[in-house]
């Protein structure tokens, strides 16, 4: 046991440059229970208080959630380049904390939203304005919160536990709180965890372990790239033996012939060799070494793979964006409690969870009884995730808005979608990214999340401007009951399915790097 926590964490030390015992905090939970308690209720809030039309209230939702999986992203090039993931982390944590109380203030004082009595008036101006501040604000502190790389299956486990029920958090307790209370009520609850999160985070600093920053993999495909081309109109010389290698790299890739534009960033110039000659080492913006160069060839080819993956997340975000907005116009009652129309969300993360459960607990002991002993493959799964979302599509463009209990199948199926895509992705991006840029896999997937919420926002208003007509026969009406969401689903269903066509093409051709 203690060889494994040395060999964990070999190169960490403590805060004053000393191996120290690593230590576990919560930040996780509080991220989650802060991040889902906005995002799954936001859209009853802009409809039901800020009188938002459907359409723009989505496109509010999924702008703020494709910001936060951005800056997630390049809060990991923050951490690795420059802070280091601990005052990465325990900045954002503060900066969290100040978003939802911007929140709180912004739902809870009344000359910042219209008023309850005039539903007609929707002022999408100063009161949205000043709530979308709030929101953006709260998206920056993700900048640095939840960041990390592949360390072993026990940490995951508790990783993607504290998660989920950060998630069941959100989506019950504070769901109700912000219904039945007050939504400054709910968002304030945020603040006070997250502060209390980073109060406990911060004191845990003599014993946690430190890394000096490993410089991020996206600096160095930049790097690559800028090289190549800054010696566009440089010829390739005539023996590939004197292209530029790190005499200090322990593993290296072999010379390839394909992307040979890359080539032209291992070319060494007289300019390169003053330079060397100078610092004792070349300039990365200007001279890569070839298996720099080899590890960028062999990201692009998970590139076509990473692009079919984008469309789910789009379906992901309207089912629930449009579910929720659904749920909120249909009876939700047992007995005398009335169910709040974002806790529906529960049955996704529930299914989730117990997809995951079933595959490992009775699927997996049966392909282990044959030759396909490892299960599924990351490409299978992804298929699956992607067929599901299919299915998703059809099904929900029959539901009729009579009970909310009718919305169960959609919520169950998108989150055995996500169980299958979300696990397809991180496996495939991880496994297949170049043995130099393993973190770049989890960067790759949250662009996904991200594009597919923006790519959501894009798709709504062209669908509302191509049907939006004066003869009351709009698919994203200001209400969602006159609209014909049905046709809206059926739209991405025929998209969802040519982009799965697409997908098994890119599957077919693709070939894993070595």
């Amino acid at each position: 046991m203690e060889e494994n926590q040395r060999q964990l964490v070999s190169d960490a030390i403590d805060y004053k440059g000393n191996p120290a015992d690593r230590t576990a905090s919560g930040v996780e939970l509080s991220e989650r229970l802060s991040t889902m308690a906005i995002v799954v209720n936001l859209v009853t809030y802009l409809v039901g208080t800020m009188h938002l039309s459907s359409a723009t209230s989505s496109n509010i939702s999924t702008n703020f959630g494709g910001t936060s999986y951005m800056l997630c992203l390049l809060g990991g090039i923050l951490a690795d380049t420059f802070l280091t993931r601990y005052r990465t982390i325990a900045i954002f944590a503060v900066i969290n904390a100040v978003g939802t109380c911007l929140l709180a203030v912004s739902t809870g004082l009344p000359k910042l939203r219209p008023p309850p009595c005039n539903p007609a008036r929707s002022n999408e101006r100063v009161e949205a304005n000043s709530l979308q501040m709030g929101l953006y604000s709260f998206a920056l502190s993700l900048y640095g919160i939840g960041l990390g790389k592949a360390a072993n299956g026990d940490f995951f486990n508790v990783f993607y536990l504290i998660i989920n029920i950060g998630t069941l958090l959100a989506v019950t307790v504070l769901v109700y709180i912000q219904d039945k209370v007050g939504r400054s009520w709910g968002y304030g609850i945020c603040s006070g965890f997250m502060l209390l999160a980073a109060f406990v985070f911060v004191s845990g600093t003599k014993k946690y372990r430190y890394k000096e920053t490993p410089g991020s993999p996206v600096i160095q495909i930049l790097q690559v790239l800028v090289a190549a081309i800054r010696k566009r109109n440089v010829k390739f010389p005539s023996d590939i033996s004197r292209l530029y290698e790190d005499p200090a790299q322990e593993l290296r890739l072999s010379h390839t012939n394909r992307l040979r534009c890359l080539d032209k960033a291992t070319i060494i110039t007289n300019k390169d060799n003053r330079t060397s000659e100078a610092s004792l080492t070349p300039n990365p913006w200007s001279l890569c070494s070839v298996t720099r160069v080899e590890e960028v060839k062999m990201l692009t080819g998970v590139l076509p793979i990473w692009a079919t993956t984008i469309m789910f997340w789009t379906v992901n975000a309207q089912m629930v964006s449009f579910s929720v907005q659904q749920a909120l116009t249909m009876e939700r009652s047992i007995g005398n409690f009335e169910i709040p129309a974002a806790s529906f969300n529960v049955f996704m993360i529930g299914s989730i969870m117990l997809t995951l459960e079933i595959y490992d607990r009775l699927i997996m002991p049966l392909f282990r009884k044959t030759r396909y002993s490892h299960g599924l493959t990351s490409l299978q799964k992804i298929g699956l995730g992607l067929l599901f979302s299919i299915i998703l599509c059809r099904t929900t463009a029959l539901i009729l808005p009579v009970s909310g209990f009718l919305l169960l199948p959609q919520f169950i199926l998108v989150g055995i979608g996500d169980a299958f895509i979300y696990a397809g992705q991180l496996d495939f991006f991880i496994t297949e990214s170049p043995r130099g840029m393993k973190a770049i896999g989890t960067g790759l997937f949250l662009a996904t999340i991200s594009l597919g919420l923006f790519l959501s926002t894009i798709l709504v208003e062209i669908v509302r401007k191509v049907t939006g007509t004066n003869d009351g026969h709009d698919w994203l009406a200001h209400r969602i009951n006159d609209g014909r969401l049905d046709l809206f689903y059926r739209l991405l269903a025929v998209l969802c399915l040519i982009n799965l066509e697409l997908f098994l093409l890119c599957a077919k051709m693709y070939k894993p790097n070595p």
